[in-house]
């Protein structure tokens, strides 16, 4: 649960504040993305998060906790019955805060709140981070087999996607190096 602030408040007392947070929580649950100032962008994230974390549950209580908060009883509907399947999979990071430039009126920072909806790619870095610590240990004790992959693997990651283009790169960039 996010701490509470300390010093100024958004609007004046804390009782606005929660219910400014509510309704801009409600307005990005209806809208699915809204633009507001950064300041209420990031104090409306962990409001936001949580009571996601709320519809994904999916219980009767749940969904009263949720009905306390925002209060509107479409917008807890739209939050359980739509939003909470497309983030079922998600472990958090259920929204994207972007910053779009200053207020034309009074120059305050704005940013964009929406809701990430895309679905969950699963990493592919962490098969290869376990599998290459593996891979790395039989080759360390053959020197003439490290001087080998080692050759090979700047064309890899340069973005070649196979070896025989990585050697017409390497090839192209030996020969760019020799007109000079």
């Amino acid at each position: 649960m996010p701490k509470p602030t300390k010093g100024p408040r958004l609007g004046g007392g804390p009782a606005h504040e929660r219910l400014m947070l509510a309704n801009l929580a409600a307005a990005l649950f209806t809208h699915k993305s809204i633009k507001t100032t950064e300041t209420k962008a990031k104090r409306l994230r962990p409001l936001a998060e949580r009571l996601i974390t709320f519809a994904k549950r999916g219980d009767l209580h749940a969904r009263r906790r949720v009905q306390s908060i925002i209060g509107d009883k479409e917008v807890v509907h739209i939050l359980f019955a739509e939003i909470a399947p497309l983030v079922a999979e998600r472990e958090g990071g259920y929204t994207r805060i972007t910053k779009v430039g200053n207020r034309k009126g009074d120059n305050a920072p704005m940013a964009v709140i929406e809701l990430v909806l895309e679905p969950v790619t699963p990493k592919a870095k962490n098969t290869k981070k376990t599998a290459a610590p593996v891979a790395e240990e039989p080759p360390a004790e053959e020197t003439p087999a490290e001087e080998a992959p080692a050759e090979e693997t700047p064309a890899a990651e340069a973005g070649a996607e196979s070896t025989e283009e990585g050697e017409a790169a390497e090839a192209a960039a030996e020969d760019a190096d020799t007109t000079k």
